[in-house]
């Protein structure tokens, strides 16, 4: 074992002969030997943020990470949070409540979650969500870009959110479905 040195003062111990072996991933400050992060740290409160009237975004996870697979974003609700009724025809949702109670409301039922609970929404479940006083969430979003959708969104101009085919269209880029 050979101990490199690493920025900031730590030191990383590596295995000499897999230095040597082309053949082999290594692993130093989080990069693989073809330039690809080995790993992703995220602290809390960082990340792309993105801070809405109703709610607060930090994407931990982007789907560029994942090769598009999962996304995983923080999400702040403020007092007064509603989601409209939506399903995705390929997106799967997995909200985990980290804070507060969520309002979960599926075709004729109504679950009221609080902190620890878990909701996973599989494709073409219609669903909405609302939080009266406020809370926070871990959601992961599985076969889906919200990330890029997030980012597309911060790019808009009000008069492209008026635009209603624009956003549809944006919309169902992105997998959501509100009709």
């Amino acid at each position: 074992i050979d101990t490199l040195n690493a920025p900031h003062g730590r030191t990383l111990d590596v295995d000499l002969k897999s230095k040597l072996n082309r053949g082999r991933r290594i692993i130093v400050n989080g990069m693989t030997n073809n330039k690809k992060p080995a790993f992703s740290w995220v602290k809390n409160g960082e990340g792309k943020d993105y801070d809405y009237s109703q709610d607060h975004l930090y994407v931990k996870v982007p789907s560029s990470a994942t090769n598009g697979e999962l996304a995983i974003v923080e999400d702040t609700l403020k007092p007064g949070f509603f989601l409209a009724r939506h399903h995705h025809k390929k997106m799967t949702e997995i909200f985990f409540v980290v804070e507060g109670q969520v309002q979960f409301i599926f075709d004729g039922k109504t679950i009221t979650t609080d902190k620890g609970d878990t909701i996973s929404v599989p494709p073409n479940t219609w669903h909405a969500a609302k939080s009266t006083n406020g809370g926070k969430m871990l959601t992961i979003f599985k076969n889906g870009r919200f990330d890029v959708y997030l980012e597309r969104l911060s790019k808009m101009t009000k008069a492209d959110f008026k635009n209603k085919k624009l956003m549809k269209r944006v919309s169902h880029e992105f997998d959501i479905y509100n009709e």
